[in-house]
């Protein structure tokens, strides 16, 4: 609950105060937004399989920002559009993180079917 109610004064807070980048830091913006997209999705990936640990998912967070602005940065300074290289990898990293959410929640409600499946059966046999 709390997390849609953040979601929902985030977009408020957008829409009421409307604010733009400025053009010569989009760059660095748009990597460090993917980074932490990356991150948030990983984080709910964990959650879903029951592994997510907080202080992996701070790190990570700041790690990953970190390394797509300093590519992002490098690019700039070589004249070579480095942040592509953090584009790729964090949307892959972002399908696949969408494939193993779906993969578990699929898997678990499969799981809980045969489980609830098996119980009535089992609750039939001992009617007998």
């Amino acid at each position: 609950m709390l997390e849609l109610v953040g979601l929902l004064a985030g977009l408020a807070a957008g829409f009421l105060f409307p604010w733009a980048i400025p053009s010569q830091y989009s760059l660095y913006a748009a990597a460090g937004l993917l980074a932490a997209l990356d991150s948030a999705l990983g984080g709910f990936r964990a959650r879903v399989a029951g592994e997510f640990k907080l202080d992996v998912f701070l790190s990570g967070t700041v790690g990953n920002a970190l390394i797509a602005v300093f590519l992002t940065w490098l690019g700039q300074n070589l004249g070579i559009p480095l942040y592509l290289a953090a584009v790729v990898a964090f949307g892959t990293r972002m399908f696949q993180n969408f494939a193993e959410i779906r993969r578990e929640l699929l898997t678990s409600k499969q799981k809980r079917d045969k489980i609830k499946q098996d119980m009535g059966s089992l609750e039939g046999e001992g009617t007998k």
